[in-house]
């Protein structure tokens, strides 16, 4: 098996590419650190939704619907308001319909590489972010943090490790999530129909007409008790829906399978992302966001436990740490 890392370019951005087997994929480190491709070259899977020649200009001033982008703090905020500790800061109000700010700062900010390379079982990369009073969002969020993400490919797939470290001197906000936008059809010869999404979701939260949870949860359909228990057809109807996370067997992910092909993508997240967002573009084929989040949308404004909701902050010189993997079986 040949395993690989090598600096490139992706649409004539510079990327750093992973090989390992069967498997490649390329990380963007200038445009939010997005994992932009993972790949199956031998049977000629593309696992997530990427930008094409002709998209990487919007994709560019937009980065959120490809790849794995990252979202810090990630979903909407009431009037663009953040209150924390004691303190409300302000956020741009960037989503003009509902008057909120949304998906934070760091999916359209440039990445640092810190390393890459191969071993006997896997190529690896590793991106980090600082952000201090010099990075454009500190005028917003002044804190100072490192987030750093460590992707590997080897025969089990494509690896993501996340880690978010408190470099001041107090009490920071760590709410996170990731919007990656996951190909249906993801093989050649198959069509939408041809696939099955099945989600550990829990709870629905009811959502107001600015997308903000009310604080009440919405008797699950049974659409929805399908896309917990057995699966269904990911386009079956508009999806921009919120929802708790409820661990199966002790894991907590997505399953998408290909009934055509006889496989299923498997995107299994970790038990620390307690909320699920699901966003498919308004029902259209091609693509979906099953999107794993620490905290509740708008979670600071909302009245209930902090536990609950995901709403919590790392001291002085914490870690936060999450595993993540994308494979097939």
């Amino acid at each position: 098996m040949t395993i690989t890392a090598y600096e490139g370019l992706y649409e004539g951005e510079a990327a750093v590419w992973l090989k390992a087997g069967r498997y490649e994929a390329a990380i963007l480190p200038g445009i939010g650190g997005n994992l932009i491709c993972f790949r199956d070259t031998e049977n000629g899977y593309r696992f997530l939704h990427e930008p094409g020649a002709d998209e990487m200009e919007a994709f560019k001033a937009n980065p959120g619907i490809h790849g794995i982008p990252v979202l810090f703090p990630p979903n909407r905020y009431e009037d663009g308001e953040f209150p924390w500790n004691g303190q409300t800061y302000h956020l741009p109000v960037n989503e003009a319909t509902t008057h909120n700010h949304l998906h934070g700062f760091l999916h359209t900010a440039a990445w640092q590489v810190e390393e890459f390379g191969s071993g006997m079982n896997e190529s690896f990369v590793t991106v980090f972010i600082k952000v201090d009073e010099n990075h454009p969002s500190y005028q917003y969020l002044p804190f100072k943090y490192t987030v750093k993400l460590r992707y590997s490919l080897g025969e089990a797939g494509l690896s993501q490790q996340l880690l978010v470290h408190n470099d001041g001197e107090e009490l920071m906000p760590c709410l996170l999530a990731f919007h990656t936008a996951i190909n249906a059809p993801f093989a050649p010869g198959s069509t939408p129909h041809d696939y099955r999404v099945k989600l550990t979701i829990g709870n629905r939260w009811e959502l107001s007409n600015r997308m903000l949870p009310t604080g009440s949860f919405q008797e699950l359909t049974s659409d929805e008790i399908a896309l917990r228990d057995e699966g269904l057809y990911p386009f079956y109807a508009p999806m921009d829906n919120h929802y708790t996370a409820a661990a199966q067997n002790g894991r907590n992910r997505m399953e998408l399978t290909d009934s055509k092909a006889g496989v299923t993508l498997v995107y299994d997240v970790g038990t620390s992302y307690k909320q699920w967002m699901i966003w498919n573009n308004g029902a259209t084929e091609g693509f979906f966001c099953p999107e794993p989040q620490i905290n509740l949308v708008n979670a600071p404004k909302v009245d209930l436990p902090a536990d609950d909701i995901g709403l919590f902050g790392l001291e002085p010189g914490e870690y936060w740490e999450e595993t993540s993997r994308i494979y097939v079986k």
